[in-house]
């Protein structure tokens, strides 16, 4: 694989800065694969909860409400994180915070076993959700600039890890769980990959990829983007950032309590409920040919697609279809419009709404959003079930929300934003 054209994603400098060394392309690939993995462990670690929720619950004597919270709530820490990490993540290494991110979100998984009640445990999730914010903040702003012109398609090698990670988390975990007569099994196995994981990255991963510049570094090829607004607080941002709250609002929402609705009221076992969950990442993998068309085609017309695909598999799979065939189909649905339509879009199009010096906040801003909505929506989704049941929490949250999201995208001016050089020939 050859290496891109690396433009400079951090401050304008008065001299343009040296150019990087070159890697070859066997670097690259191992780099990027191991990237990948780590973040698909990232995915596996979120994913191993969902399942565990009733054998938690019962155990603890936790009410809906409290589930519905430990099972989403921890991405609070991701969306806490993104911002933050989006100015970090401009100025200091990122290498350093991926592997440092990587042990933080697998020492709050092991610390999980060892809760004493409903406040550690939610600390602990916290903890997860830090470390997993600060990783894909960083993950995300090393593709914005490495790979600069095609960093959707390789987000989408991305969502394609993450899809199998959340393929893999829940029916391992239930493995481990049931073999092990105990739900804290998964958390020290996944803890202990993570721990690994790191080490990994340290070997694996070269610098020279990750604190890539990009965009204005007097490259060849470096093109002016005076068209794009100076302060990646702007028009196009807000509309994305709408777009990307909804995403994080409809999927975790299906997500957080989908196993206990399936166990529950439509009365699986516990091996089904956790396959139709890993279902959900058979889905997710569709990112890569998403990401594919996302660097050819407008993307808005791309988050149309997955926000109606949502919404219709939402309103089916919680008011209409009861089969356990069936919910399997629909799993995966979800996982493709929710993850792989709509993640895969939302965290690239704000990058593109950005400046390159500013692609850290632009991936900092995609966390924030996206993951302050899913930390709220496991508890609003349960409220809607106290009050109208499933059907109507299904309906409300997973059917109707994303008309919002459609409607935020008559506010985008793609004449303000980095089009992809498919796009700027047309």
């Amino acid at each position: 694989m050859a290496q891109p054209t690396v433009p400079d994603d951090r401050e304008p400098a008065s001299e343009p800065p040296a150019a990087p060394a070159r890697l070859s392309g066997a670097a690259v690939v191992v780099g990027f694969a191991a990237l990948c993995l780590s973040y698909m462990l990232n995915a596996m670690d979120r994913q191993v909860f969902y399942p565990l929720v009733p054998e938690i619950r019962a155990e603890y004597g936790f009410t809906l409400d409290q589930s519905g919270l430990l099972a989403t709530g921890f991405t609070l820490g991701l969306a806490l994180t993104g911002i933050p990490a989006g100015y970090l993540l401009d100025r200091v290494s990122r290498k350093t915070v991926v592997i440092i991110s990587v042990l933080v979100y697998s020492l709050g998984t092991v610390a999980i076993p060892f809760s004493a009640g409903f406040v550690d445990m939610a600390a602990y999730r916290l903890l997860s959700g830090v470390g997993e914010g600060v990783q894909a903040t960083a993950i995300y702003a090393i593709l914005g600039a490495f790979f600069f012109h095609r960093r959707a398609f390789a987000a989408g090698f991305v969502g394609l890890a993450f899809g199998m990670g959340v393929f893999l988390g829940p029916v391992l975990g239930q493995s481990l769980a049931t073999a092990g007569d105990s739900w804290r099994i998964p958390f020290y196995v996944f803890g202990g990959a993570g721990i690994l994981m790191a080490a990994v990255l340290v070997v694996a991963v070269p610098r020279s990829m990750t604190e890539a510049l990009a965009g204005r570094s007097g490259h060849a090829g470096a093109a002016a983007y005076d068209h794009v607004p100076p302060t990646p607080w702007n028009r196009n941002t807000l509309a994305f950032s709408i777009c990307s709250a909804v995403s994080g609002l409809v999927f975790y929402g299906f997500l957080g309590l989908y196993p206990t609705f399936l166990r529950e009221q439509l009365e699986f076992s516990p091996g089904q409920a956790a396959l139709a969950a890993s279902l959900v990442g058979f889905g997710a993998m569709t990112a890569l040919p998403v990401g594919y068309l996302a660097d050819r085609v407008d993307q808005r017309l791309l988050l149309l697609i997955g926000f109606a695909g949502a919404g219709i598999t939402g309103l089916l799979g919680y008011t209409v279809v009861t089969g356990t065939g069936a919910q399997y189909v629909l799993a995966f649905f979800m996982g493709t419009f929710a993850s792989g339509v709509l993640f895969t879009n939302c965290s690239t199009v704000l990058q593109r709404a950005v400046r390159p010096e500013h692609v850290g906040r632009g991936a900092g801003l995609f966390i924030l959003t996206y993951y302050v909505a899913a930390a709220v929506s496991g508890l609003v989704f349960a409220r809607l079930v106290e009050a109208s049941g499933w059907q109507g929490a299904g309906l409300v949250q997973l059917a109707l929300l994303p008309l919002v999201g459609i409607a935020a995208l008559a506010l985008v001016d793609p004449r303000r934003m980095l089009l992809p050089p498919a796009l700027q020939r047309r």
